[in-house]
């Protein structure tokens, strides 16, 4: 309050601002370890809703916001390391949530396990970003953390540790901007894409002073990703092929494999006439080795002459020829087995084979792992149907591996077949997030591929990764038929194979030197070094 004049004038005040009623509690929140944690692991799980079956792929391009928030908030690094590890653990069981009916606690113990390779992940975005970042900090985070991102992805996808199963960019199979990078650069280019857009949100979200970095770093990734989108080359469609799914759908019992052959045998007969290059089956859709069992093979054999084509069944029994049990894709013709035979190389951790038995052997008494090991095969295959295409068979959860798919159309394969069987899993997500897989290698690869499958969700895709015909959903015993368009030409994914990764690779070193060098320039203690000496001398030594 003032006397101007004489006269007595008030100023106005704005009123205190008073801080939302939320943050006091988030506050007290991230203060509890216990809290604190629970939330890192629900900020990972989010992503999960980006794949089948919610499919909201859109929530890609920002479910990791709250989780960089919640780590760069930490008060150390070693705090910002377990909220990765937490959060990555969240992520993982999200994931992969309907293993827990036959995996029980084990699937927590490889979630957690898993989760770990986020920790390095977490300490990075923290060393980043934490604090009031300066805009070369954000400008390096969003080239680091995607960076970092691959890298965790890269080491998951081993087979001993799970497979490539959740790819953070596989979750964007139905967007066709997207599939067309994956032509590119695989899945791995869109995944650093996805976990790019994140870190560029999050700092425009939460610093004022590194939004302009921010906002040009998106900028910059909405242009090159749309010069990537128009210059990858198109599949150039060179004819068709006919081929139909036979799907029996879920059979239980003890001669469930037989009565799977009944149906399978039944359902294959209403294909006669239908002009088709070839019929598949599902995984396991032989119980018996067929050398074995003669009257099977002859029964294919007929199926065969009646509909006119090929069919490709998936063998799971213990060969006659070697010892052990092998699940295997059989081309059988008119006259029998043609000797075309692909065994599964890749095998499921504890669905197929356990991992050091020995000491995890008991895993088989708490869930549904695997009581023998299967077998592994030696080598891919490429058949050669009788029409003259040629088809790259895979098996089961071999659809999550790019490398697998790019090799066979290397080898030639024109088309690319999954054979596979959820049926343990109806009712969760995992036939959707299965089923998903056949348009990312479609994408990748320029080959359509055929996802058949025991029980559904079994579908086809295109070339560039789009929908071909009808699925067959989870709740059908049925055949579908599919025209299925044959491409030529070569995408730069198969042509230059897993650059993203060895790109990311690459910065992260640069990284790591970058940290080097100024660890090296930064001054450090020395000893200490005694005055010099001056004409005048000193108050200690006066001169002489």
């Amino acid at each position: 309050m003032d006397v101007l004049g004489g006269k007595r004038s008030h100023r106005w005040a704005p009123p205190a601002h008073r801080p939302p009623a939320w943050r006091p509690r988030l506050e007290t929140a991230l203060a509890s370890p216990r809290q604190r944690g629970a939330l890192a692991v629900l900020c990972g799980a989010l992503p999960a809703l980006a794949f089948p079956e919610p499919s909201w792929w859109w929530c890609a391009y920002v479910a990791l916001v709250p989780w960089i928030l919640l780590v760069r908030s930490a008060g150390s690094g070693r705090g910002a390391a377990r909220d990765g590890w937490l959060g990555g653990l969240g992520f993982m069981l999200a994931v992969h949530h309907w293993l827990l009916p036959s995996l029980h606690v084990f699937t927590l113990v490889i979630a957690a396990l898993l989760g770990l390779l986020w920790a390095p992940w977490g300490w990075l975005t923290h060393r980043l970003l934490g604090g009031a970042p300066s805009p070369g900090r954000a400008v390096a985070a969003l080239f680091v953390l995607p960076s970092a991102w691959l890298t965790v992805e890269l080491v998951r996808s081993w087979e001993g540790l799970g497979g490539p199963w959740g790819l953070l960019g596989s979750s964007q199979w139905q967007v066709e901007p997207a599939l067309r990078l994956m032509s590119v650069g695989g899945v791995w280019l869109v995944s650093a894409l996805v976990v790019g857009v994140n870190t560029g949100v999050a700092v425009l979200v939460a610093w004022r002073s590194a939004r302009v970095p921010a906002v040009a770093g998106l900028v910059a990734a909405a242009a090159a990703a749309t010069t990537a989108w128009a210059w990858s080359p198109r599949p150039e469609t060179t004819g068709s092929v006919r081929v139909a799914v036979v799907q029996p759908g879920v059979l239980d019992g003890a001669d469930a494999p037989d009565r799977r052959f009944d149906r399978e045998e039944e359902l294959t007969r209403t294909l006669a006439g239908r002009d088709l290059d070839l019929v598949v089956w599902g995984e396991s859709s032989v119980g018996h080795d067929l050398a074995d069992r003669p009257d099977l093979a002859r029964r294919l054999a007929a199926l065969s002459r009646l509909v006119g084509a090929d069919v490709l069944v998936n063998v799971d029994a213990r060969r006659s020829d070697r010892p052990g049990i092998y699940k295997s894709s059989v081309r059988v013709g008119p006259d029998g087995p043609t000797g075309d035979r692909y065994d599964k190389m890749r095998l499921v951790p504890f669905g197929e084979y356990v991992p050091a038995r020995a000491l995890l052997g008991w895993a088989t008494s708490v869930g549904k792992a695997a009581g023998e090991d299967r077998r592994r095969g030696e080598r891919p295959v490429v058949m050669d149907l009788t029409g003259g295409v040629r088809v790259g068979p895979l098996v089961c959860f071999e659809s999550a591996f790019p490398d697998m798919s790019r090799h066979l159309v290397r080898e030639g394969a024109q088309v690319l077949l999954a054979q596979s069987a959820t049926s343990t899993f109806q009712g969760s997500w995992a036939p959707e997030q299965h089923a998903s897989l056949a348009a990312v290698r479609a994408a990748e690869t320029g080959r359509p591929m055929v996802h058949a499958t025991l029980t559904g969700v079994s579908a086809v895709h295109g070339p560039g990764g789009e929908r071909v015909g009808r699925p067959l959903p989870t709740s059908a015993s049925d055949t579908a038929e599919y025209e299925i368009p044959l491409a030529t030409g070569t995408t730069p994914y198969v042509r230059l194979g897993d650059w993203p990764v060895y790109a990311a690779l690459a910065v992260l070193a640069a990284l790591a030197a970058a940290e080097g060098a100024r660890a090296l320039r930064r001054p450090g203690r020395g000893p200490r070094v005694p005055p010099a000496r001056t004409a005048h001398g000193s108050p200690a030594r006066p001169a002489r």
